[in-house]
Formats: C-alpha cells, sequence, structure tokens
C-alpha cells in the first residue's frame, strides 16, 4: 500500500550553515530574534541573511556526493530517507506534506525540502497553518487549530488507502508534541533517529481507544463550529477539564478537545439524527432521513451543515445572512403552492457538498422561550437529493 509521510519541519537546515569562525554575531543575533517573524514582519537584514543562508544550505544539499551528506544536512529529509532504508525510488508513488510553523525562516527551510524531492520527482506539499508559531499561546493555539482542521481533511480522504506516518525528526519541539499525540490517536507509525546517527525507530501504531462517554456529541460539535460558540458549563458535565477552556460558566474546546472531537466526530455523525439548537425537525424531513440516509458520508455531511448552522443561528439570533456562503444558503423563487400552505418563495434551502448534489429546505420561524423573549429558528422541511427537494420543497 502507498504512503503517506507528514514531515514536521524546522529551521536546523538554516541555522546549522552559520559559521561560528567566520560569520559575525548578527548572523545568531538576526536569527533568534526573527525566529517568529513572518516574511512581512522580518528586517530587511535578517532577510538577507535568511537568503545567503538558504544559499550555502541548497549549495551543501545538491552538492552533496553521499546520502550520508544529505542526511547530515537536513534533519528532515534524513527521517524521509531512513523511512526508505535509503532508496528514494521508493517514494515516488507516495505522498509527502511538510508542515511547518507560519515563520519565513521556516517557509524558506520548507521550500528547500520541497525542492530536493522534486528533483527526485517525489511530489512534496507544504502545509503552512495560518499563525502557527511559538511566539506566544494565543498564536500557537490558533494554528494548531487550523493545523488539526487541515489534517482531519486528508486523514478521511486516505485512511483507507495510504499507509499513514509521520516524520518527527525535524520540527520545532513545541510542533512536535502536537504532531506526537495527532499521530497516536490517528493510527499513524512515527518515524524518530537518534541525535548525530542514522539509526531511526519506528513507534508502531498504537491500539488506542478513546472514551466516547466523555463527549457531549451537540456541544462538542458547536464549540468545534468556525463562528467560536462558547457553552455552558452545566451543559458540559462531566467533560473532562483538560479538553476545554473555562472562562466564568460557559467554556469552549482547547486543542486537545478539539483533536478529540476530529477524531471521533465522524463516528458520532453517522448514528441517529442529533437535535441542535434552533433548528426544529419537521415530520416530513425525519422520514426523508430515515429513507435517503444509508450512506454514512450522506449522514455525515449533514450534520456537519446543520452543526455548523446551528452554531451561526445561536451566535447570531437567528441571522441567515451570517450562514458560511460554502452552504449557498438562499430563499426559493416561485409562486406555487407547497405543502403546509407555503408559497416557494416563502421557503429557504442550502446544499450540504460542492457539487450541489444535497439539499436541506427549510423555513425560518420566529418563536416565543423562556421569558417571551422571541427567538429564530430553521423548521427542517425535506431532505435529499437535488430533484427531489427542488420538486418537493
Amino acid at each position: 500500500m502507498p504512503k503517506l509521510v507528514v514531515s514536521t519541519v524546522g529551521t536546523s537546515l538554516l541555522t546549522n550553515q552559520i559559521d561560528v569562525y567566520t560569520d559575525s554575531e548578527e548572523y545568531f543575533t538576526h536569527i533568534q530574534e526573527s525566529a517568529n517573524h513572518t516574511e512581512e514582519e522580518i528586517s530587511d537584514r535578517a532577510k538577507e541573511i535568511i537568503i545567503e543562508l538558504k544559499t550555502r544550505a541548497e549549495e551543501k544539499v545538491y552538492k552533496a556526493k553521499t546520502t550520508k551528506e544529505i542526511r547530515e544536512t537536513s534533519a528532515e529529509l534524513n527521517g524521509i530517507y531512513g523511512l526508505y532504508e535509503g532508496n528514494l525510488e521508493q517514494a515516488k508513488t507516495d505522498i509527502h506534506w511538510l508542515i511547518t510553523t507560519d515563520t519565513y525562516q521556516a517557509q524558506i527551510t520548507a521550500q528547500i525540502v520541497q525542492d530536493f524531492l522534486d528533483t527526485k520527482r517525489i511530489k512534496a506539499h507544504i502545509q503552512q497553518p495560518k499563525r502557527l508559531s511559538t511566539i506566544n499561546t494565543e498564536r500557537f493555539s490558533y494554528g494548531i487549530d487550523e493545523l488539526l482542521e487541515w489534517w482531519e481533511g486528508i486523514f478521511l480522504a486516505y485512511q483507507y488507502t495510504h499507509d499513514i506516518y509521520f516524520n518527527l525528526v525535524g520540527g520545532f519541539k513545541a510542533l512536535q508534541g502536537y504532531a506526537n499525540t495527532i499521530g497516536m490517536l490517528y493510527g499513524a507509525e512515527i518515524i524518530y533517529i537518534f541525535e548525530g546517527n542514522f539509526d531511526f525507530i519506528t513507534i508502531p501504531r498504537l491500539p488506542i481507544k478513546i472514551d466516547y462517554s466523555v463527549i457531549k456529541p451537540v456541544q462538542f460539535a458547536l464549540m468545534a463550529s468556525s463562528v467560536d460558540i462558547w457553552v455552558k458549563l452545566s451543559d458540559l458535565e462531566n467533560v473532562p477539564d483538560s479538553l476545554i477552556f473555562k472562562a466564568g460558566d460557559e467554556a469552549k474546546l482547547n486543542n486537545w478537545g478539539r483533536l478529540l472531537w476530529n477524531r471521533c466526530k465522524h463516528s458520532l455523525f453517522t448514528q441517529e439524527l442529533l437535535e441542535f439548537p434552533c433548528l426544529m425537525y419537521e415530520k416530513s424531513f425525519l422520514k426523508d432521513y430515515e429513507r435517503r440516509t444509508v450512506d454514512n458520508k450522506i449522514k455525515y455531511e449533514l450534520h456537519t451543515a446543520i452543526s455548523e448552522i446551528s452554531a451561526t443561528m445561536l451566535k447570531f439570533n437567528g441571522d441567515t445572512s451570517r450562514i458560511n456562503q460554502k452552504f449557498k444558503y438562499r430563499r426559493y423563487e416561485g409562486g406555487q403552492k407547497c405543502e403546509g400552505g407555503l408559497k416557494k418563495n416563502q421557503i429557504d434551502h442550502f446544499y450540504l457538498n460542492k457539487d450541489d448534489a444535497w439539499r436541506v429546505s427549510c423555513v425560518v420561524e420566529e418563536i416565543k422561550n423562556v421569558g417571551q423573549k422571541k427567538t429564530k429558528i430553521l423548521r427542517m422541511r425535506h431532505f435529499g437529493e437535488h430533484d427531489y427537494v427542488n420538486d418537493n420543497p
């Protein structure tokens, strides 16, 4: 089976090119001070030094006469060579991702590794989560969230077609720590190489079983949405503190909580229909769900859509204009009558996937809740293939 290889990328390929005997002190100063800077934030002199070090690194890699010399130059390439026992011919049919922080130095390092692999006819992609750096906890946490979201999509796409390896020889220690946990939870084999030599160890897939009982599917889905929902602590009974960030009487998922949720949400989203705030299911919708969701893929896409829409309705008090544009939420046209006495131009709809193959019809309704406060909800009417819902919204 082909491999999916995820390599964390650091900056040692650059910093190792500083000559302690001939280079001035400013080399060390600028490299250290700009370690967490993006290209826009970095000074002109620091950029000049980095480009010079890039040239030295490329010269060393490309002029290397032996595999040993290449592996000594780059920790990332050292791990990849180790995985293939020195024969990169075996890597040509595999998929490689280079994970790097959102910094100029890391971007340059990843480009060097990517370009070298390209000369070996190995296609490598760079994934650089926005704001991921170790400058402070906020930026690092934001970047990790984006990394987890990206990885979930990659894993779902390749989990059955590729063996997954995490090459953690290079990269910053903080990033390696998270990558190590991600690899273990997602059943990847993890590669390490002992410092100073080429002997590597592989930690095999670990038989980790997730305790789903601590997961509150609806609350976790809301907290993991793109609109940054906070949930009442009273709704998170028995959820470990290690999975949430608390503020007053509310909480949201921390990085570990999001990681655990991403790992198990596919299972939870392909079971019974979950009930979300600001959504009501008509009998016609429930019948459609029972009749049309034999495919777990469709169940998952439906739950993904309605959980995101529920979170948006909850946060913005029913303002449907704030619903993510990827769902193409809009009003039907036409005055023909539909079931329930409504005209078609009184009914809204949204899509589940990019190819617009499946859609949901719904109606915005204003109700009074506790304290007689008015709240907008979406009453779900029908769910199914495009033509089925379009002809019978």
